[in-house]
């Protein structure tokens, strides 16, 4: 593999690298952030019952009662996810960006990185949303339930069908890029 093929595949390498790195430091806070979104709802008795009083409480509730497995349950999806998610996502940022600049001789314009970003947000969030959907559904069982991440998408998939893997995919399309265009000003790869 020559030298300039390497490059053209650094930002997918790196990309999904952080991203997996990312999450395994965070993915507790994440696990905390799920339970407290989940608790108090009236549509599933299970989760009706307000459990935690803030982030702190339940960070620290769920390291006692649960443990680590606890903080960490939906972490393969997670994983899954960044490696689909984060990669397509600043490896087609750039590569986007590069084919932009080289075939219209454009300069790098804060446009043309809010629409590459857009466009790379958009198309690794509909690739990996599954996984996320995922994700969620194994933090919110904890490491009470012994589920595996095939097992969980198995569930979804038989119960909810494939619109249940692509759930809330628009909320995505919304957010998900912009930090690749605050990380793209400041950062180079």
């Amino acid at each position: 593999m020559g030298e300039k093929n390497w490059k053209d595949w650094k930002p997918f390498v790196y990309g999904g690298l952080a991203s997996i790195v990312a999450e395994l430091c965070t993915f507790p806070l994440d696990t905390t952030k799920t339970r407290l979104q989940i608790q108090g709802q009236k549509y599933d008795p299970k989760f009706a019952r307000l459990r935690y009083s803030g982030m702190t409480d339940a960070l620290l509730q769920i390291s006692k009662q649960e443990g680590i497995r606890g903080l960490y349950s939906g972490i393969s999806s997670a994983i899954l996810r960044q490696a689909t998610y984060g990669t397509i996502k600043f490896g087609t940022y750039y590569s986007l960006k590069k084919a932009v600049i080289d075939i219209w001789a454009m300069n790098d314009l804060f446009m043309l990185n809010i629409v590459c970003a857009a466009l790379a947000g958009a198309i690794s969030s509909a690739i990996a949303n599954p996984t996320d959907v995922v994700k969620v559904r194994m933090q919110v069982t904890g490491g009470t339930t012994n589920i595996s991440l095939f097992t969980c998408f198995q569930d979804v998939y038989k119960h909810e069908g494939i619109r249940g893997l692509w759930r809330v995919i628009y909320i995505f399309f919304i957010y998900c890029h912009l930090h690749i265009l605050v990380y793209s000003k400041y950062y180079v790869i």
